[in-house]
């Protein structure tokens, strides 16, 4: 595909080019920005008021097939907090549940799995993942370029990993024995589980780009259980194959995970453009663990926004210090927006950055 043109292929428009040329997707391809862009992980829901009002009485996977609503809620924080990128509002067992996984998203627990995957014969549960499976995602997609502009938008999907360990689990899990004995027991059988893993996440996220994308962002929630050893052996291709797969898209590629300090540079090994960071390891040092060609993002810790307003001024601070020598930055938390966290910091914060590093 040609970087001249649109992911659907047609000629650029003059929002295409004011998208391309926003400070976000600059400071992803390592190029002079006008200020270090912002946005949040979960900033599209639980930390906003008007997010809880229009989500009222429906529950989260159902709001995540309402392209009408799913597109209301992306464009809350946007039009709120003035971030520089918009995050398509899904969840990362979206694609999981449209192939016909019989899961739910339960209030105060996270997702449940009917039936976990614990055997080879119970991988017949997951059928390749078309376009047609999620026609509500090419809608809803084609709703928010069309109310963005020169925002660019982000989409996402869960990686290889996370989702094998959510199937095998049956849900969220704090010591993933139940994962890690398949990992270690029975590789072929977790290659296979990783592998068709990494198609249903290629094919979900092929969709959103091609829908209008601006960059795509795979998270890996739950890598930071693993040592290196083992992530490079039993994760690393799989996610590897993700990127490979949108490679030919041109648009950026982020790879995230929590408690990755360890991982970073293999992190980088798997094809992202940018790097996300949590709060545990100061940019600077993550830089030297990445190596070069990779921007960088985060990585103010969620919880200092429950701080006074001169604690987060100096954290933010802290932060862009430590990413003051790098290629390209852009600014997020270490992990997701909390629920909590009052939106007005959330505001405070981008206006704060934009501020600081005005050129």
């Amino acid at each position: 595909m040609s970087a001249n043109q649109s992911p659907a292929g047609q000629q650029p428009t003059a929002a295409s080019d004011a998208v391309r040329d926003s400070a976000f997707l600059r400071a992803c391809r390592r190029e002079p920005v006008p200020h270090t862009p912002v946005w949040f992980m979960r900033q599209a829901g639980r930390s906003l008021p008007e997010y809880h009002k229009v989500r009222k009485g429906i529950a989260m996977l159902d709001s995540c097939v309402r392209p009408d609503l799913v597109a209301e809620i992306t464009l809350q924080p946007v039009r709120r907090h003035h971030v520089d990128a918009a995050v398509y509002y899904s969840d990362i067992v979206v694609p999981l549940k449209a192939i016909g996984v019989d899961l739910d998203i339960k209030p105060g627990v996270g997702p449940v799995v009917e039936k976990p995957i614990r055997t080879r014969a119970d991988l017949a549960q997951l059928r390749d993942l078309t376009p047609e499976d999620v026609t509500y995602v090419t809608e809803a997609i084609g709703l928010l370029t069309a109310e963005l502009g020169a925002t660019p938008l982000i989409g996402f999907a869960g990686a290889p990993f996370t989702l094998a360990s959510y199937l095998i689990e049956g849900g969220p899990s704090r010591t993933y024995e139940n994962a890690k004995a398949i990992m270690y027991g029975d590789p072929e059988l977790w290659a296979d589980l990783l592998d068709r893993l990494a198609d249903i996440t290629a094919a979900f996220l092929k969709v959103q780009i091609e829908a209008g994308a601006s960059a795509v962002q795979l998270f890996d929630s739950w890598a930071g259980a693993l040592a290196p050893a083992d992530y490079r052996r039993s994760v690393l291709p799989a996610s590897t194959k993700v990127f490979r797969a949108v490679e030919g898209y041109g648009v950026p590629r982020i790879h995230f995970g929590v408690g990755t300090g360890e991982l970073l540079g293999l992190m980088g090994e798997a094809g992202a453009d940018v790097v996300g960071v949590d709060w545990r390891v100061p940019l600077d040092e993550a830089a030297r663990r990445i190596g070069p060609g990779k921007a960088l993002q985060g990585n103010l810790d969620p919880t200092v926004l429950f701080a006074s307003t001169d604690v987060v001024r100096e954290k933010t601070r802290e932060v862009l210090d430590s990413a003051a020598g790098l290629e390209g930055h852009i600014f997020n938390l270490g992990h997701g927006v909390m629920p909590a966290t009052d939106p007005d910091a959330l505001t405070r914060l981008v206006a704060d950055v934009h501020e600081r590093t005005a050129r």
